[in-house]
Formats: C-alpha cells, structure tokens, sequence
C-alpha cells in the first residue's frame, strides 16, 4: 500500500439543489425510498444514482429472483415489492412466478410448474411461495415511469455519485457529489443512504462494521450473465435424464470459472441468468471489484464451449446473450444501528414495537417464516437525519445474510422514505421522528401488512400462530435446545443439512 498522502486544496463547492429529502443511491431501496416519501406527501425529493438507471442489483446486477414474499397462504411482502409484480404483469414476458392467489397450494401440478421458478417452493410442507423472477430491462422502463408519474415530486439526477456527507456536529445537512458537472452539493433536511455500502455513513461518524462470516453468502461477489438460444426446460430433462454427466458439466464449470455457479430459469424459457459464487471477495475493495468484472469475462467463450461439449443437444445454438452491467454485490460495509439484527431473531421471535417491515426469508432455520425488521435497524447511531435501509442494514455477520436481499431493501427503503417524509412534516429528526404514524402511513395508505398494526387483518399474525412461526425445523428445534441460533446454523450446516439459502 502507498503511504504517500496527498493535501487536497481548500475550494468553494457550490450548492446544486435544496430538497427536503434527498436519497442517494437509486437501487431497490433508494428507488422504493424516494416513491414512498412522495406518496406520503413529501413534494421535493431528490434521488440521486451513479448510474443512468434506477435498480441497481435487479437492473443492473442481474439480480433477477424476488424470493419468499409468503409463508403459507398469506403474503406478508406487499407494498412497493408486489407493485413490481402486478405492474410487470401486464407486459409480456417481464415477469415469471406464482402470484399471491397460490400461495400455500400443495397440488404436485403446481409445484412442478412453479418449482424451477426458484425460491418459488418452502420446504415444510413443500408448498408454493409467492416469489418471481423478472426481466431487468422491463424492471428499468418500470422504475423510470413510476418516477414519472411522481414529477411532481421526485426530481432525479443520474449519473451523479453521492460521496460525502455534508455534517454539521452530528447532524447530517446534505451531501457532496461528482458528477460530468464536476464536485457541487445538494442541501436537504433528510438523507437516505441508499448506497448498499454505507458509503455515507462511513464518512459521518456513524459506526459502520464490516465483519461478514466467510462461510455465508455474504462474502462472495458475482458477475451475472445471461446465456440465450437452448430451452431451460429441455436443460433441466437432460439434467434428470444424465445426471452423472450433469456433475462433470458442474465441476468442469468450476474448474474453468474458479469458482461455482448456476444457470437459472428466466422469464422467457429461451434465456436464463447464470448466477455465480465468488468466495471471499469484498464488493467495496478495488482489487476484489476488478477481479470479479475481469475474471468473469474472460472465460466466459470457455464456458459456452464447455456447455456446448457437454450437452450438444441442449447447447448447440446457445450464445451469450449479455453481461450484467454491474458488480454483483451481496455485502460489505453495513451500519451498526440503534439495533442490530441477529441470528436469534429467526429462532425466537421477537417483536418490536417500531416494526416496519414484516419479511420472509430464505432462511430454511424457520421455513421461511417471516420476522419483524425495526425501524431502529435502518437508524444509524450517534448521527441525526440520515437513515441507511436496504442491504447495509443493522445486522450481525451472519443474520445480514437474509435480510439484505431485494425483498428486504424495498421493504425498508419505503419505510425509510415514509419516514423522512414525516420527519419533515412534522419538524422531527430520525431519532424523534413519530414511528406509529410512520407504521400508520405504511400498513394504511401504502399496503404494507405490519403485526399489531389496527389497518393489517388480524389473519396474518394467526397464520404464524397457527403454523408455530415456522419453528418446526430440525434446525430451529436444535436453535432452541442450545439456546443460540448461530450455534445451530453452525451444527446445522456442519452436519450436512440446510442452513441459509443461496439464492442470490
């Protein structure tokens, strides 16, 4: 590492804008983030995304699973994340997975329709689960005119990269950007980080940690692409048909690639995505970064010739069809909220009375049974009016495995907007902010179920009642019997059964 240091010289930075709620990063949550605060009255909210498009991992990772929006036959992920789904609806071939009226269903017909979908079936029983997978060009046109429809109130700046907070003590004021512009500043009186890094927080004197377990999805990067020309179905009665030679396919992958990965079923049965595990790698390091983007590429002719050797009949016309424009990012800095999510919270339930998001999982500890996220989990410590939801949430190193995927980051970046809207409406900070109007706003008004919310029906709590909170598992009973569920996920994995799922 260089240790030579460079003084920059002292400038005057001018002030681009003013807002009352700025949102940086326009990925699932800052996108889902700026939305909510204009439908919850906000009308001058700036987003802000380095890119020339909103969606971030979805639309531009190629993250294109949206798993586990229920558990048996009620569907606790709605809000702005069922939105996506019901509006992907009406475009064809833009979305592909059960809706929420099949959730719970145990038909073998359905299940062995909806089964490749991915993330679409729980475990105990096997079931159908609400979840689907979506195009990411169609994702991006969607995001774009949801933004429109709300011009009012929501002025976007692409191509502009949020890098530092403008702090006054412990209050956060604003945030310097770069951009073609050059370096300018944006005034607001509430800011959402929405980087995914905590790029924000890091440099506001929040305290942000990095600690991720090498064994959990978390600590590996990817470089998604897609492959067009075979049939997935076909691919998948070849798979059945030669199974043998379906594991030397697999290996030889990893052989060319160093590292595993999976063809999964798209929308359109004529192109899949191929996602991939690339362990221990940070996404916020440069060499790690550079790695990922440079090592993924250059052997991706091998591995089309590899699939082609392996399975002519399924492979012969097959080509690339892109490459995912972005890092693929699972984890690195997140915050150390006011509270911090733990492995606990999937073997004992707790509840929470600032509660914002009620989020199934992929977490197979608890068959996917949804837990309470608070709101304290997005509010930074020792920093006023800045929130941080979506994928750098408050977590310990092994529970950010499943709560920072895209279900979760909508989730909370619509609670982080509702919130700074009624921060600035009612003259709060975010540690004052009035969280039960917050609750009110979201399971009222923008169709967020919330338990012990007056406006979410009581059947959603008697189905977790009903169905023991999903604590029926091996692994949750062996949870409660060592009284720590890290330790059981440890035992569980160890042993060879299920511990937290790699769907993303």
């Amino acid at each position: 590492m260089n240790a030579k240091t460079y003084v920059e010289p002292q400038t005057t930075i001018p002030v681009y804008d003013e807002c009352d709620v700025l949102v940086v990063g326009g990925g699932s949550a800052g996108h889902s983030a700026a939305i909510a605060a204009a439908r919850a009255g906000c009308k001058n909210v700036i987003l802000m995304e380095r890119y020339g498009y909103c969606g971030g991992d979805v639309t531009g990772g190629y993250v294109l699973l949206i798993p586990s929006l229920s558990f048996h036959d009620h569907t606790y992920v709605r809000g702005l994340q069922e939105e996506w789904f019901t509006r992907l609806q009406k475009i064809p071939d833009a979305v592909n997975g059960p809706g929420p009226e099949l959730a719970g269903r145990t038909e073998p017909e359905l299940l062995a329709k909806w089964g490749a979908v991915g993330g679409a079936t729980a475990i105990a029983p096997r079931r159908v689960c609400h979840g689907f997978m979506l195009d990411p060009m169609e994702l991006r046109i969607e995001m774009d005119l949801m933004l429109t429809e709300h011009s009012d109130a929501i002025r976007v700046l692409y191509h502009s990269w949020g890098v530092k907070p403008i702090m006054e003590g412990n209050v956060c004021k604003g945030v310097i950007f770069e951009s073609k512009e050059g370096r300018k500043a944006i005034l607001a009186k509430q800011i959402i980080d929405a980087t995914g890094d905590a790029d924000l927080c890091r440099l506001s004197g929040a305290p942000t940690t990095s600690s991720i377990d090498e064994e959990c999805r978390c600590s590996a990067t990817a470089l998604v692409y897609r492959i067009g020309g075979f049939s997935y179905r076909e691919f998948g009665k070849w798979r059945m048909e030669n199974m043998q030679k379906a594991g030397e396919l697999s290996a030889e992958l990893t052989k060319i690639h160093g590292f595993r990965s999976a063809i999964i079923a798209g929308t359109r049965d004529d192109v899949s995505w191929v996602n991939n595990w690339q362990p221990k790698r940070d996404c916020s390091r440069i060499a790690d970064q550079t790695a990922t983007e440079l090592g993924t590429r250059v052997v991706l002719r091998k591995v089309l010739e590899c699939y082609k050797t392996y399975a002519p009949e399924v492979f012969k016309d097959a080509y690339l069809y892109d490459i995912a424009p972005q890092l693929g990012t699972r984890g690195s800095h997140r915050i150390v909220g006011e509270h911090v999510i733990s492995s606990n919270d999937w073997a004992f339930p707790k509840e929470h009375a600032d509660c914002i998001a009620w989020h199934c999982t992929v977490e197979s500890l608890n068959d996917n049974a949804p837990i309470e996220i608070p709101y304290r989990a997005i509010l930074p410590q020792k920093v006023e009016n800045l929130l941080a939801p979506g994928r750098h949430l408050s977590a310990d190193r092994i529970a950010i495995d499943n709560v920072n995927l895209i279900p979760q980051c909508v989730g909370t970046g619509q609670a982080a907007g509702v919130a700074a809207a009624v921060a600035v409406a009612d003259g709060a900070s975010t540690h004052t902010v009035n969280v039960a109007k917050v609750q009110d706003i979201l399971a009222g008004e923008q169709d967020v179920p919330l338990p012990r919310n007056a406006h979410t029906d009581k059947s959603y709590t008697e189905c977790l009642v009903e169905h023991e909170y999903g604590l029926y598992t091996e692994a949750a009973k062996k949870a409660r019997e060592l009284g720590d569920a890290a330790k059981a996920y440890r035992h569980w994995t160890i042993s060879g059964g299920s511990g937290t799922a790699q769907h993303e």
